[in-house]
């Protein structure tokens, strides 16, 4: 498998948790963002962690902060292209993406992903629902730099919709087996996150 990068997605701003840094937010007394690297250490050559504001906060955690390029705040996407800038600089040929507030996520993730990827590099992590319906998660995907351009020019013209961006440029969905604990549980309230206390003993 080739080495990838990893970019921690972390720029939630925690509104329905009362509007405190969502990646600073501790889940067993470790803060989110935290046990995200964790996760993705193992799977990943470089780690860094998109994200606005000070980078002051992120200092304990060792690895590069990256803004997004225009300061325009433009969600998720931008911090993909400031990673996929980062992963070219460091000379990477792509980059993983992962969320901040998901702190269950595969350990298997950049394996599949790479296995799974289209000709054009693209992978998008789903799981399958009821039906046989599959639900994308698009903040964890196999992004290859060579895409940097066709971003840039979607964030342009104000593409903020990560699935459509994605599915537009290729990417195929590649299914993770959901579990007593979910993959890809993510946590946007104080319900959730008492949840993921619960789901944390179980491992």
């Amino acid at each position: 498998m080739e080495q990838v990068a990893g970019v921690v997605l972390a720029g939630g701003q925690g509104r329905r948790l009362g509007g405190i840094d969502k990646s600073l937010v501790t889940l067993g007394g470790v803060p989110l963002v935290a046990r995200v690297l964790a996760r993705l250490a193992p799977q990943c050559a470089r780690l860094a962690i998109s994200a606005n504001g000070d980078p002051a906060r992120y200092a304990a955690f060792g690895c590069p902060v990256l803004p997004d390029a225009d300061g325009e705040l433009q969600g998720p996407l931008a911090g993909v292209l400031a990673g996929l800038d980062w992963a070219r600089r460091e000379g990477f040929a792509a980059l993983v993406t992962a969320a901040t507030d998901t702190p269950f996520l595969p350990e298997d993730l950049v394996a599949r992903l790479c296995a799974g990827a289209s000709r054009s590099g693209l992978a998008v992590a789903a799981e399958e629902e009821a039906g046989g319906v599959l639900r994308w998660h698009p903040t964890f995907a196999l992004w290859p730099v060579a895409l940097r351009g066709d971003l840039r020019a979607a964030l342009r013209q104000d593409e903020r919709r990560m699935r459509r961006f994605a599915e537009g440029q290729g990417a195929v969905p590649v299914v993770f087996a959901s579990g007593p604990v979910p993959p890809f549980f993510n946590i946007n309230t104080p319900e959730d996150l008492a949840e993921a206390e619960r789901l944390l003993a179980q491992l």
